[in-house]
């Protein structure tokens, strides 16, 4: 049926998208990297949410969300931002929460990914200073190296694909696939969408 013929240019999209979601996101890629960082801080093997969680923290620590203005004190403080302390001065504070936030996952895996980089050595916990319930997370000195170390090799792989291109398309794929991005997260695709599409196969 006429109606069911694809937009080439959508199916292309579609096709490159899922040719690289097989390239890095390999059954085996886990294990090799396991692998060789099986001598990580405390001889734990580093993990790709150990850089999920510094790379969060880097970026809340860098460009925190904007504050709430509420009118309360509760409103006043908020996941991540400037509080006051028991000093009087402004403290930046980093939570779990927000870290949840960032990573748009659930507070408890959350938890859980912020509690294994704390172990991996890479993420500090200490007191919120203007909630000691809270815990304050940041970067340690060992975090800080990996955030650095992954963030030259990740250029440097990203230059190596696009060696061949010139300054223009490089600067119109970023703007394009920053777009398409953005356009994603406001918009993600239906969680049900799998149903939907047996249902209308006549499958279910």
């Amino acid at each position: 049926m006429s109606g069911d013929r694809p937009d080439p240019v959508l199916a292309a999209i579609g096709a490159a998208l899922f040719h690289l979601r097989r390239v890095w996101i390999k059954p085996d890629m886990m294990k090799r990297i396991r692998a060789r960082t099986a001598g990580g801080p405390g001889g734990r093997p580093l993990q790709i949410s150990n850089l999920m969680v510094v790379n969060a923290v880097a970026a809340l620590t860098e460009d925190p969300p904007p504050e709430p203005s509420g009118d309360t004190a509760d409103d006043a403080v908020g996941a991540v931002g400037e509080g006051v302390g028991d000093d009087g001065e402004a403290s930046c504070e980093i939570t779990v929460g927000a870290v949840a936030d960032r990573l748009e996952i659930d507070p408890s895996t959350a938890s859980r990914l912020v509690g294994h980089a704390i172990d991996a050595g890479l993420v500090s916990r200490r007191p919120s200073p203007v909630d000691a319930r809270r815990a304050n997370l940041g970067l340690t000195d060992a975090g800080r190296r990996v955030k650095q170390v992954a963030d030259r090799y990740r250029r440097a792989y990203y230059h190596g694909l696009m060696n061949d291109w010139t300054d223009t398309e490089r600067a119109e794929f970023a703007r394009l696939l920053t777009r398409f991005a953005d356009a994603a997260a406001r918009d993600p695709m239906d969680p049900d969408g799998i149903d939907k599409i047996f249902e209308e196969a006549g499958l279910d």
